[in-house]
């Protein structure tokens, strides 16, 4: 089997491989870890290069973390045609049904974490830490991709008309957010515009606004920062050591991926069509109080 990683952050990719190698060792698997480096054509060749290969040594399954959107519908079609199962994780793609219809024995598979439900999540914790209301920066991941138009949406649903959004884009890590913020700090309309919050849509780029606001716009420093993912080292221990306000814990979904790709194996019968597994606020939705209450 191959699992082919987005790696765009190290920390994620870290949890990420080795979820995928443990959940082989323990299902018994051979299982290899291939990296994509965010570049989308590099991953083309790695996948392709395991579809063609010769039939003794073809993965019986591609679990796949997409570089970008739907590039990739090339690709599935050629695997599934081949026989071999496709496992498509946090991401939408239009064209799983039609390849599902075609290959019915054949699994094509979307698991991932319930997006818009993250969005929620962020947006609940908004107004729990801004009872009032107020600005949020929404710092979000690619334009085109579907995780974060899903938690935008999420977002903007809880919070309504009490808050006012202000959005800037990165591509899910720190120096990225941080070149977009300090883009955004010599417009003009930035002046009149000092967030109440940042909301982020993974850790990494919240940690990134913070070293722009700390270098900066000192003055901004000290308000409330909410990530997403809670890595043990990452978004959990920032939250714990005060710098982060919130994050959630996003589960790896790599390992389920892998688990449903062996039942396949043992049993053929195949996966739905999607699988979705649940994240959670961090510190609990229950636990958060009004910014700067103690």
């Amino acid at each position: 089997m191959l699992v082919s990683l987005l790696s765009e952050d190290q920390d994620f990719q870290v949890m990420q491989a080795e979820d995928a190698r443990e959940t082989g060792r323990r299902l018994g698997m051979g299982v290899e870890v291939v990296f994509a480096e965010s570049h989308a054509v590099q991953q083309i060749q790695q996948l392709f290069k395991a579809i063609h290969a010769p039939e003794g040594e073809r993965p019986a399954a591609l679990v796949v973390e997409p570089a970008v959107g739907e590039g990739l519908e090339r690709v599935a079609r050629n695997a599934v045609r081949a026989g071999i199962g496709w496992f498509l994780v946090n991401i939408r793609a239009g064209y799983i049904d039609e390849l599902r219809k075609a290959h019915p024995k054949v699994p094509v598979t979307m698991i991932g974490t319930d997006q818009t439900e993250v969005g929620r999540i962020q947006g609940r914790q908004c107004r729990a830490l801004l009872p009032d209301g107020g600005r949020v920066l929404s710092v979000q991941g690619p334009a085109d991709s579907t995780v974060t138009h899903q938690r935008s949406e999420g977002l903007l649903e809880v919070l309504g008309e009490d808050f006012e959004v202000r959005t800037l884009n990165g591509d899910w890590t720190a120096v990225a957010a941080d070149k977009a913020v300090m883009a955004w700090l010599r417009l003009k309309s930035a002046a009149a515009f000092q967030p109440d919050i940042v909301a982020a849509q993974n850790d990494l780029m919240a940690v990134g606004v913070r070293k722009a606001f700390t270098t900066n716009r000192p003055d901004w420093a000290t308000i409330p920062y909410i990530g997403s993912d809670g890595l043990a080292q990452g978004g959990r221990k920032l939250v714990e050591d005060g710098a982060f306000a919130a994050t959630i814990l996003t589960p790896s979904n790599i390992g389920p991926a892998i688990e449903l790709a062996k039942a396949w194996l043992d049993s053929g019968q195949v996966p739905p069509r999607d699988v979705v597994l649940e994240a959670r606020s961090y510190p609990a939705e229950m636990d958060l109080q009004p910014w700067g209450v103690s």
